[in-house]
């Protein structure tokens, strides 16, 4: 029995480093594998499993060697988990980067989908799931990386800081309590965020590769109007509902001047080379602050128009309280995405002079988090667009400024300039995350995984900008 025991445990060794070597020359194998592994556990905030794919991705980067004191599952509560991973690089390096991805998803229903929506599953040329492309596809990507290159034995000459979060679908406070409670174990010199930018495909050709360096600021109001009410069979010209109904009315037909930053002005320069030809006009004459006919051409388009001012719009309403009763309240929501310069107060004095109306009072859901754009650092981007010409030849890359948000909010009110690189290809007219059957093409996934192993590389060793 021993001597077979000695036998099995000699070949076990033997076939050990080949089963490695294989998995690192094969990355692609690797990183589907954690890619479906990360799908298979629901982590949308109302199963709250992120703990548990913290601990999955904590156990992966152990086995691979990364010691268990490099490795930090934290978070507010146990329900919110986030996994801080530091890769140690040569001592007495740069400070840090930062490498961010998000665990959690939204909600998503099985009888919403054309299958389970938190089974992973791979078919032509594309990985589904929901997370596959927001942001588990992120999450794989840096998990497999740490893992290549120690297995590599590349030693960076900075450390390099992984953070994977747990709540950046709902509230990103798991980003906002590491920055402020634990500093020591993210602090960085800036930040590469998987969930932000991306690569545009148009007629499946790529066209145009974006880094995130700014976020619209969210800011929502309650508009309400109250009155005595009575009855339905007495009407009375004080109509709570009449009231507000105006006042949104007005609110429609206004739109806010139209402010650029460093950012948005070189996505209209740079973007105009990948469209059309009166839209690469508009762009250009846009970027140059020349001509107001362009830039009432383009905010006929809902995305540029979102890039050139700030936006409000009502998104819900409530009035009433019984079919035969006047109105005693009626209450709409409005939603704005302010550009990171624009003061909240000044917002709110221009929606109250729009509304013009002092019935109407106004109420802030919750307080504004504004957020500075990153500096478009040439020490950053020269090695991107260098990559992105070599991986993909002639496609522009485009500075953008996110309509959405993301955990990058937090990290660049923290003093930590922050660039969402996700580096994933998708069709300008199917973009799936947070919907119906969620994917992530199989190629496009592949590539983004390769660039960010080059990138994170170029940036982290000798002269990276060079």
């Amino acid at each position: 029995m021993r001597l077979l025991r000695q036998i099995i445990l000699a070949l076990l060794a033997a076939a050990l480093p080949a089963a490695l070597s294989a998995q690192t020359s094969d990355p692609r194998a690797l990183e589907r594998e954690i890619l479906e592994q990360l799908v298979n556990i629901n982590t949308s905030d109302s199963a709250g499993h992120t703990a548990e794919s913290a601990k999955a991705m904590a156990s992966r980067l152990a086995a691979a060697g990364i010691p268990d004191t490099d490795i930090h599952i934290l978070g507010y509560e146990p329900r919110h988990q986030s996994l801080v991973v530091r890769y140690r690089g040569r001592p007495g390096g740069p400070k840090p980067i930062l490498l961010m991805a998000h665990m959690d998803v939204v909600d998503a229903r099985k009888e919403d989908w054309s299958f389970d929506p938190f089974k992973f599953r791979e078919l032509d040329g594309y990985y589904y799931g929901r997370g596959s492309s927001d942001n588990k596809a992120g999450v794989a990507t840096l998990v497999a990386m740490f893992i290549r290159y120690k297995r590599e034995g590349f030693v960076p000459d900075r450390d390099l800081i992984m953070v994977l979060t747990a709540d950046e679908e709902t509230t990103s406070r798991s980003i906002e309590w590491l920055v402020k409670e634990h500093r020591d174990q993210v602090d960085a010199d800036f930040a590469l965020n998987t969930d932000g930018g991306g690569g545009q495909l148009r007629n499946g050709k790529p066209v145009s590769f974006t880094v995130q360096t700014a976020e619209k600021v969210y800011l929502t109001f309650q508009l309400e109007v109250r009155n005595k009410g009575g009855h339905s069979s007495i009407p009375e010209p004080d109509n709570a509902i009449y009231r507000l109904a105006e006042g949104l009315l007005r609110l429609e037909k206004f739109t806010f001047p139209v402010r650029l930053n460093e950012t948005t002005r070189a996505f209209f320069t740079r973007a105009a080379v990948t469209q059309p030809p009166q839209v690469a006009a508009d762009m250009r004459a846009v970027a140059r602050a020349a001509d107001p006919a362009a830039a009432r051409r383009l905010s006929a388009v809902p995305y540029y128009n979102s890039l050139l001012r700030t936006t409000c719009v009502a998104t819900r309403l409530f009035a009433g309280h019984a079919d035969n009763a006047l109105p005693q309240l009626a209450r709409a929501t409005v939603n704005c995405r302010m550009l990171p310069e624009d003061p909240p107060d000044s917002v709110e004095a221009v929606l109250r002079r729009v509304v013009a109306d002092t019935a109407i009072h106004f109420s802030r859901v919750a307080p504004p988090v504004p957020s500075p754009a990153s500096p478009l650092r040439a020490d950053i981007m020269r090695p991107v667009e260098r990559l992105v010409a070599r991986e993909w030849p002639g496609v522009a890359v485009v500075p953008e400024m996110s309509t959405g948000a993301t955990d990058g909010l937090h990290t660049r009110n923290a003093g930590i300039p922050t660039y969402g690189v996700g580096a994933i290809f998708e069709p300008i007219d199917d973009i799936r995350a947070h919907g119906r059957d969620e994917r992530v093409g199989v190629k496009e996934f592949h590539q983004a995984a390769q660039f960010w192993y080059d990138l994170v590389k170029a940036l982290s060793s000798a002269s990276p900008g060079a």
